[in-house]
């Protein structure tokens, strides 16, 4: 049987020291911030990031060189046969596809899965990864099992500003304006490729309902059949306080169901700003 490791990036939301736990490999993604180049987890910390983000520093994400991909996978497969590389959707960023390319070049030795997923979504497929590889599949077996489920998956985010969202062009300046003056929550879903607007709501108590809503709308109707194999999941950029609250209302209204938490990964937060929530659901292997 062959010795298959799993490697992701950071947008999956696990550090450099639970990677090494867990016996996984983690590429750190890259940031320029007032045009110097950062890797998260490795010389630019959470804490940094909104400390920057809040002081209106120029940031930008970028995808890993295919050097430095490289040269991860040569360092993974001196000691392993094949790789699962799980990196984030290849809706939100271009990293998938230049992972594909270089796969090209291993003859089958790394297979990189694209299966649409970020943040905590991305992390339950690494999960599933270490309990298929275990199960004894081979690389091209695992991808093959995490790539049909690829759109069996939602999430839903709501901001507290529409600073970033302006900032990035996604909505205009006026529109911006006038949610601010309203108090207007936007509700943003991803599922599968794109970021999209899904709702907008006067206040939090109203976004959040929405999002709740949502969710359950999703598990009772796209995802009937396999209810039983659902996962919750939670993520945020708002402090650790909020976040544990916002759990608290979600393990209420979906008793039972086990739910994966974390901070938003960087590269969504660029887009979004502090102060978001999100919520999840995403079916397990």
């Amino acid at each position: 049987m062959s010795k298959v490791a799993i490697v992701t990036d950071s947008n999956s939301g696990i550090t450099q020291k639970r990677g090494k736990e867990m016996g996984i490999y983690v590429l750190p993604m890259p940031f320029f911030i007032d045009e110097k180049l950062y890797f998260e987890d490795i010389t630019l910390t959470q804490e940094e990031f909104y400390e920057r983000l809040g002081a209106d520093a120029d940031i930008s994400t970028s995808q890993p060189s295919p050097a430095n991909v490289m040269e991860l996978w040569e360092e993974v497969l001196k000691e392993n046969d094949e790789i699962v590389c799980i990196p984030m959707s290849s809706g939100l960023s271009s990293t998938c596809s230049t992972a594909m390319s270089i796969a090209n070049e291993y003859k089958g030795r790394v297979q990189v899965v694209d299966n649409q997923r970020i943040s905590v979504t991305q992390e339950q497929s690494v999960y599933d990864a270490m309990h298929l590889r275990d199960r004894g599949m081979d690389a091209a077996q695992i991808k093959e099992a995490l790539e049909q489920e690829k759109l069996q998956a939602s999430i839903y985010i709501t901001v507290d500003t529409l600073k970033y969202l302006k900032k990035g062009g996604r909505v205009t300046p006026a529109a911006a304006a006038i949610g601010t003056v309203l108090n207007l929550k936007p509700v943003l879903q991803i599922q599968g490729e794109k970021l999209d607007a899904f709702a907008k709501a006067r206040g939090w108590k109203s976004a959040k309902k929405i999002m709740l809503n949502a969710i359950e709308t999703d598990l009772n109707e796209r995802f009937a059949d396999v209810k039983e194999q659902m996962v919750l999941g939670m993520a945020y950029t708002c402090t650790k306080e909020e976040a544990a609250g916002w759990k608290q209302e979600i393990m209420e209204r979906f008793p039972g169901y086990d739910i994966l938490e974390g901070p938003l990964s960087l590269s969504v937060a660029c887009h979004i700003g502090p102060g978001s929530m999100a919520v999840t659901c995403m079916k397990k292997v």
